[in-house]
This record gives C-alpha cells, structure tokens and sequence, in this order.
C-alpha cells in the first residue's frame, strides 16, 4: 500500500502521485545495481553537505500520540551528530533514540563513542534536557575474530546512556562459532540489563528470521534475541511463520521502514538500496499492517534512511514525516 498523506492509497492511484514522490519510491533501478563500492555514496555526500543542527528552538510540531514507545535510528538521520540526533528525536515527538558506538561503514562521519567522551556527555546533557530516552546501541558485528571481552566498554557505554537493546549483525561464515561467540556476548552484557538482537540481513551470514531463530535455540539466553527489519524481512523472502516460530520472549523490539515494489536483481543492489532509498513507513509496497500483527506490542525503531530527501528535507522535517507516517500505520493496524 502507498500513503499519501493523511490517507491510504492503491497502486493503482499512481497516477496522483507528485513528480518527487514517483522519484523516491521508484528510485532509478540503475542505482541499485551500482555496487557495494559506492553504497554509502550518496549519505556521505549527504553528510557532507552543510546541515544546520538542530535545536531547541526550532519550531515546535503538534503533539503526536505514539501508540507505542517510537525511537529515531541514526542510520534515519546520518547527517546530523548522535547528541543533535536526541534533540532532533525530541522535537519531532519520538519517545526514544537509536545511539551509534561504532560506525556501521568505514565511509561515515566517524565520532569518538565509547567511554567518558566529550560526545558521549554532549548525548548524556541532550537526554537529560529533553527526556527522550536511549532505545538501542549499534553496531556488534559478530565477526570470526570477534572475542567478548573487547566489548565490555561498548556494553558499559549503553548501559550508562539509558539503552536497553543492542543491534547485532552475524558476520562469520563458521555459524558454530558465531553462535558460540554469540553466547559469550549475551553472558557478558546481561549484568549490564542489555539484549542483543541479530538483525537478519539478506547479506549477511545470518540471513534469515528462520535461521536466527535456529540460533537462539542453541544458546538458549534469555537476552538474546531477533531484530524484524521490514526490508531485510521482505527482500530474504522470509515468512510470517519464521517470526511466529521464533522462541517465546525473543523479540524485544523491531524496525520499520517501507520499500519500493521493485525488487534489486543482485546482492549489491538489496545492500545499496537497504542503506540508501528506504521508503517512509506506508509509502511504499511492503504490508506492514500485516508485519505488525506479528510483532506486537514492541518498541519501534523507524530506520526509513532516504538520501535523495537528505538532500532536500533538513534532519527534523524528515523525522518528523517519518514519525507522522508510521503513526498512520499504526493506527490502520487498529493501533491508537
């Protein structure tokens, strides 16, 4: 289904659809297909670009009602530092953040996050003065040489800004071993009131909401977890029962996002298109009423990343659509 604002819409009411909308949601196939060299292009030329920070005067939107606690990922404003990301949550009316310790690709602004740093208190003072609170930390990738203990500051880190979730990505083809350092982590972040979810990605060596599922009934920790994102959910192919079958207490939290119809026919372009032409939630061809009902009652992470409008639309414009656009969903979903 496609959203227009304010109400719902078919594809067969294409033809209403303004001239930037058909340029988000039908992003030229060419550019998925342009390769993994150039996937952070477009968000760091972004990045780049001189955006202003946003403040606590900046104008003041509509109070919105959440029907759930509702969180702003980094990757949904990548433009802006993590401590302007909390008062950019805060003035488009989330509930929560998503922080980033550790950069996700070598090509994106890189900040100093884990420990008593001058971000990490500038992003403790931003909390504090707005009450947004820390939904997750990223990212863990769970690489070969992946060894618990050298996640310990990272784990402290979290704990000290308020966050109860972390993003984990499996990035080791020997799955026993991922599985086994998994398990380490879990041990080691639990003191710490911390749940690590792997977020299945059609890319990575943990692909699957099935195959996750396999893992969190081998380690058998009840912080472990499976982290639903409706792009990776959709373009793997992955079925509704996988979630349903997943074991009981596994999800603690969920992403959402819309994509385009159209699917990339290569690797490169599923990864490309997952990190840059994201769709607002309800905009686009994936039925998140549907993927809703099978995860209930959860905490949001909007991660709806678009860099054609980072380009246009300053970082609180399009938190603020973002927000306003997943509201609708969940209130088609029966949700108020």
């Amino acid at each position: 289904m496609l959203r227009a604002r304010g109400r719902i819409r078919s594809l067969e009411g294409a033809s209403t659809i303004s001239t930037k909308e058909k340029n988000i949601m039908l992003s030229n196939r060419r550019r998925f297909l342009q390769g993994a060299a150039a996937t952070a292009g477009l968000w760091s030329h972004a990045a780049s670009a001189k955006v202003a920070p946003v403040t606590l005067k900046d104008r003041n939107y509509e109070p919105l009602k959440l029907p759930r606690p509702i969180s702003l990922a980094a990757l949904t404003v990548l433009d802006v530092s993590p401590a302007n990301q909390v008062l950019c949550a805060a003035k488009a009316g989330y509930s929560h953040v998503g922080i980033r310790l550790v950069p996700a690709t070598p090509t994106e602004t890189q900040y100093d996050m884990i420990g008593d740093t001058p971000m990490i208190r500038e992003v403790e003072a931003n909390l504090k003065a707005t009450g947004v609170k820390v939904l997750d930390i990223e990212i863990l990738r769970i690489k070969p040489d992946t060894r618990a203990v050298n996640w310990k500051a990272f784990f402290e880190t979290g704990a000290r800004l308020g966050a109860t979730q972390v993003l984990c990505a499996g990035n080791d083809p020997d799955i026993n071993r991922l599985t086994d350092n998994y398990a380490e982590l879990c041990e080691l972040a639990h003191p710490y009131g911390l749940n690590l979810s792997i977020e299945p990605m059609p890319w990575c060596n943990v692909s699957t909401v099935k195959q996750q599922g396999e893992i969190l009934r081998k380690i058998n920790r009840p912080n472990a977890g499976c982290l639903v994102d409706p792009i990776h959910f959709y373009r793997a192919k992955n079925d509704y029962k996988d979630i349903d079958n997943l074991p009981a207490g596994s999800l603690k939290y969920c992403q959402m996002c819309d994509i385009t119809a159209e699917m990339p026919d290569t690797m490169d372009g599923i990864l490309y298109q997952a990190r840059n032409f994201r769709l607002s939630p309800g905009t686009g061809a994936a039925d998140l009423v549907q993927l809703l009902k099978h995860l209930p009652n959860l905490p949001i992470s909007i991660e709806a990343c678009n860099a054609n409008l980072a380009l246009t639309m300053s970082p609180l414009d399009r938190a603020r659509m973002y927000l306003e656009d997943m509201v609708a969903v969940l209130n088609a979903a029966g949700e108020h």
